[in-house]
């Protein structure tokens, strides 16, 4: 559980490679919940296998269990599990319900926290060092406010640039040309997207993500870090302060990125921001309980909203 996806990996790979000591690779399923029924996992579940002696089955977004019945055949399972076959329930949150959580001993718990500032900072100096590649800590700031907040961004985005940057050293104004220009579509796109007021942009944008089966709780837990940090950017300017010190000190290094607050700052005053907030928190629990197959609708209702304040 919890929001650090790339940590999250390496456990599993971890796993797998446990799994695999006898000399043969587990045989791998995956499950999203919401897309397939509980009876047909727990069916899967209680099938042995007839290819490898070891399974692997993951069920992703856990969260979206709710329905009694479903927790009530899942947790059934849990209490007496098939031999041979790890179960991994997987989830963005840092809880299931009690239900699923209870059968589950404590030490096979795992919670998967953002790592703190100075630890992302210490995470891609020793990412560029092992490479060889020596990195200012100004391209270090740049680099993790354009990336998203997990090590698995940034270790695709880091070795992103590798491939593109030189050994005699990496900038900020590289890192910002290389990154702008390369990287794909994310939260921070979308919400540059959003500050623009381009709401066909915006919608291309969020398609694009929801396409490649970016998870739309994490999409709006990234929205609500930048109009937080929107919120900082507006009270900075109006204390009058700005320098680039200060824009520093709120996580705002960046030229580029700062940009894009410069223009959110033209769009929303700090009640908007405010609204803005609101709002994504009532479309957390709204997608969550809305089920997959009405996401979509519900984020193009998100995105009209947030994009026309004060329209119904």
């Amino acid at each position: 559980m919890g929001p650090e996806i790339g940590e999250k990996q390496e456990a599993i790979k971890e796993l797998r490679k446990t799994l695999a000591s006898s000399g043969t690779a587990p045989e791998e399923t995956s499950f999203y919940a919401g897309e397939t029924p509980v009876p047909d996992m727990v069916a899967v579940l209680r099938t042995r296998s007839l290819f490898a002696e070891e399974r692997l089955i993951c069920i992703k977004n856990a969260e979206a269990l709710k329905k009694k019945e479903d927790l009530d055949q899942l947790a059934a399972y849990l209490k007496a599990p098939q031999e041979h076959t790890s179960l991994i329930l997987i989830s963005e949150t840092t809880s299931l319900p009690k239900a699923l959580e209870n059968p589950i001993p404590g030490g096979n718990k795992r919670i998967f926290w953002e790592l703190f500032e100075n630890r992302k900072q210490e995470w891609v100096a020793s990412f560029f060092r092992r490479k060889g590649f020596p990195i200012s800590e100004e391209a270090i700031e740049a680099i993790l406010e354009l990336v998203e907040n997990n090590t698995d961004a940034l270790r695709r985005e880091c070795s992103r640039l590798m491939l593109f940057l030189g050994k005699e050293g990496i900038s900020a104004e590289a890192v910002e040309t290389w990154l702008s220009h390369t990287r794909e579509e994310s939260a921070f796109t979308l919400f540059s997207r959003i500050s623009t007021g381009d709401f066909a942009k915006g919608l291309e944008s969020l398609h694009t993500l929801l396409g490649a089966q970016e998870s739309p709780v994490a999409l709006l837990a990234g929205l609500a870090w930048c109009f937080r940090k929107l919120r900082d950017y507006l009270g900075l300017r109006a204390s009058g302060q700005e320098s680039d010190g200060e824009y520093k000190k709120i996580g705002l290094a960046s030229a580029k990125v700062r940009r894009d607050y410069e223009r959110a700052s033209g769009r929303y005053d700090v009640l908007g921001v405010a609204r803005c907030l609101s709002l994504i928190g009532e479309y957390d629990i709204l997608v969550r309980s809305s089920g997959v197959g009405l996401e979509r609708l519900v984020m193009d209702m998100f995105l009209y909203k947030i994009m026309h304040p004060g329209r119904p």
